[in-house]
């Protein structure tokens, strides 16, 4: 990292997505291998996986690439409403415990319900509520890790029940007494098999898949789940595999012969709500066929998002189950992937060959 930076201050300008920052530097996210400005919508990611370089020249030196939702490394086009958008969300920030309306934004912003709603999600990717449901989320585990008791922390973030914050917990894969203790109380087994794409790292707990990861040795893919899920419990499993994993396995090898799976996967993953969005669309894109980005957009109700459908394509944490693989560029060229554009090629070629149907019959 260039020694003029002040990390701690690049940290607080990336927390607070600063668009006056942009240009003074981009930070990079290891575990994706992606830089971005600090005012990129994305989620933020863990504070040591990030490191900032005072150029984009430094970032793809180092061997990190574009961010394809807030693409550094091209001039900046500003949305002519970013300014407002980025104050609204201050607003909403400072606001999460309250009820929002849409009615009572739209008086705040100053314009139409309609014309907010657009505004803002073309903008930053996500309607005003789901903005408005990550704040109060945000707060919650921050409340939890301060030791707040769960009862008293689902009340102070604004949620107004339990049931309503187990609703949104379940969609980042995590129940709150596991959030309060980071993943301490969560138990994810895990194992390596050979595949026709490579190594393949299989992990999970007991209510689905949290992990499926391709590579080539075993130390990187294990690791990596180490990063993602720091203070959980890893155990690591040997042959004979329990059935439900066993079956979790063969269905995985299966689809990386580019064969349709018999009956989707459970998931159990640490995700945004747009995100979950996304992958429960990519789930139900047949075998040999592709969508694009815009495409899968627009089939989510978000034609504007195509930028966030990449970056939640690049962040995918369960290969092959969730076929992201099957997400491609506009002029019909495979695009990147997150465990190598090669691998992404074979598997496209895999599943356009008739024997995709066998496992169907």
């Amino acid at each position: 990292m260039n020694p003029a930076l002040d990390p701690d201050v690049c940290w607080k300008a990336v927390l607070s997505r600063d668009a006056s920052l942009d240009g003074e530097f981009v930070f990079a996210v290891r575990s994706t291998g992606v830089y971005c400005r600090p005012s990129c919508p994305a989620r933020h990611p863990l504070r040591r996986n990030v490191q900032f370089y005072a150029t984009v020249g430094e970032a793809e030196q180092a061997g990190f690439r574009a961010c394809l939702r807030c693409k550094p490394n091209q001039p900046q086009m500003r949305h002519p409403q970013s300014d407002l958008v980025a104050g609204l969300c201050r607003y909403i920030e400072a606001h999460a415990p309250d009820n929002l309306s849409l009615q009572k934004l739209s008086e705040q912003s100053g314009l139409s319900p309609t014309h907010l709603l657009r505004t803002f999600r073309a903008v930053t990717g996500l309607t005003p509520k789901q903005y408005h449901t990550a704040c109060r989320m945000k707060n919650f585990k921050g409340l939890l890790r301060k030791g707040v008791r769960v009862t008293d922390a689902i009340y102070d973030a604004g949620f107004g029940s339990s049931s309503r914050l187990y609703e949104n917990a379940g969609k980042m894969g995590l129940t709150p007494s596991e959030i309060r203790s980071g993943g301490a109380n969560t138990w994810i087994y895990y194992t390596t098999t050979t595949t026709d794409l490579g190594l393949m790292l299989v992990a999970g707990t007991d209510r689905g898949l949290c992990a499926v990861e391709l590579g080539e040795t075993t130390e990187p893919l294990v690791k990596a789940l180490a990063e993602q899920y720091p203070n959980a419990s890893l155990r690591p499993l040997q042959e004979p595999y329990p059935e439900s994993f066993r079956r979790w396995i063969d269905t995985l090898q299966m689809q990386a012969k580019g064969l349709a799976p018999r009956k989707q996967l459970p998931l159990d993953i640490q995700v945004s709500e747009f995100q979950m969005r996304v992958y429960q669309h990519l789930r139900t894109i047949p075998v040999g066929k592709t969508q694009t980005y815009g495409e899968v957009a627009a089939a989510i109700g978000q034609p504007q998002a195509s930028r966030a459908v990449g970056h939640a394509c690049a962040t995918n944490p369960v290969a092959l189950t969730v076929p992201c693989h099957r997400v491609v560029l506009s002029n019909g060229e495979a695009g990147g992937y997150r465990w190598s554009e090669e691998r992404k090629r074979k598997l496209l070629e895999l599943e356009q060959k008739p024997a995709k149907t066998a496992a169907s019959r």
